[in-house]
């Protein structure tokens, strides 16, 4: 168990991960391959941890971003078929190779310049699909019947795998979405082999169009048990259970008088005589500064940050005096108080994917499994 030194950790619940596939995995029609999607460190809860979490409790293929990330799953152990989501330089195909990781190809341009690099065996690939999104994908039914021609007859590539991306799925008005799943059934009629895994569905669209998913689905951000949307929130069909907790502590408590001055800026006065906290977490942390004057839990009531966020401290205002080492919740419960990530992302006016996200790799990692600490990750040690 790799320990760690300083009074600020995010909890991962693994067990609220392994409900949520379970659940997807019930609401699907049976015999649907679930990949779950574990890109960007698992969206900051950590990438091993819930991979092995995914695979054990429905999940059988594993989704990343780049080659680099799939390379570090191989290096920690995980064998599981794993897909790359994003564009890989041609000239690394021999390392997918070597490693068994499949590929996105997403132009007959990229087979044609990757198979100038004569990989050790075939690489699997999956032709990504643009129905709409205006990302990366193929988006005509001539350029997809060269393309799947081309591997067919290349000594370089398996074909296992066709797919394309949803732009509005977490959105009420379907317009956008039924535009894209029926130019996907177009451009599908000049694949002849429906055994590959062909998939569509993200976790929007797995939780609102189980009929829709094909032989396949991606569970990303609902598998942390957030809802895609808020509007998606409202309407979903099982509970999703967050796993993503913050928490800190208190290191140092003081009393001010009225009108003494709290951190850079000097921009919070104290409007009387006040007991001050400070809490060893900031912007290097991930905490940023446009959360000043939110809120955090400290013995289960709500109580403000005060005066600019620091690189590595911050300051609150108690309403009482308070003991060292007093938890402190910036995501998360305490007691019938909670701060949920979703709270956060309205905060900093984005999208709650962003919020795991953006807590550093500095924060330790403590992984909670059927009540207890299953493992502790300190990427500093």
């Amino acid at each position: 168990m790799n320990q760690y030194y300083r009074e600020t950790w995010a909890e991962i619940n693994l067990d609220h991960i392994a409900t949520n596939v379970r659940s997807l995995k019930k609401h699907l029609p049976d015999d649907t391959t679930i990949i779950a999607v574990v890109k960007a460190n698992a969206y900051g809860h950590g990438d091993v941890q819930v991979a092995k979490t995914a695979l054990s409790s429905g999940a059988s293929w594993l989704a990343v971003a780049f080659l680099d990330e799939a390379l570090a799953l191989r290096k920690k152990g995980i064998q599981a078929p794993i897909l790359v989501l994003g564009a890989t330089r041609p000239r690394d195909i021999d390392i997918a190779s070597k490693h068994q990781i499949t590929l996105t190809a997403y132009s007959l341009e990229w087979l044609q310049q990757a198979e100038k690099n004569h990989p050790t065996s075939p690489v699997n690939v999956h032709v990504k699909l643009d129905t709409g999104m205006g990302r990366l994908g193929i988006r005509d039914q001539q350029e997809l019947k060269e393309a799947i021609v081309f591997i067919e007859r290349s000594p370089s590539f398996h074909l296992n795998g066709i797919y394309t991306h949803f732009a509005t799925a977490d959105e009420q008005d379907t317009t956008y979405f039924e535009k894209q799943f029926e130019c996907f059934l177009h451009l599908l009629e000049v694949v002849e082999d429906k055994t590959i895994l062909i998939h569509c569905a993200n976790s929007a669209a797995s939780l609102r169009f189980p009929k829709k998913v094909f032989n396949a689905v991606r569970f990303g951000i609902s598998m942390y048990g957030l809802a895609p949307s808020l509007e998606i929130k409202r309407v979903l069909p099982f509970p999703l259970k967050e796993a993503f907790s913050l928490h800190s502590s208190l290191v140092h408590v003081k009393k001010v008088k009225k009108g003494d001055k709290i951190s850079y800026g000097a921009t919070y006065t104290a409007e009387e005589d006040e007991w001050i906290g400070t809490v060893p977490i900031g912007y290097a942390d991930g905490w940023i500064r446009r959360l000043t004057g939110s809120e955090v839990i400290v013995d289960g009531i709500r109580v403000p940050i005060v005066g600019r966020i620091c690189m590595d401290q911050l300051m609150i205002k108690l309403p009482e005096k308070k003991s060292l080492g007093t938890k402190v919740t910036l995501i998360g419960s305490q007691g019938e108080e909670s701060i949920a990530v979703d709270e956060v992302a309205k905060r900093l006016d984005t999208i709650n994917y962003e919020v795991p996200c953006m807590i550093s790799w500095r924060v330790p990692r403590i992984y909670l499994k059927s009540g207890s600490i299953a493992e502790v990750r300190n990427s500093l040690l």
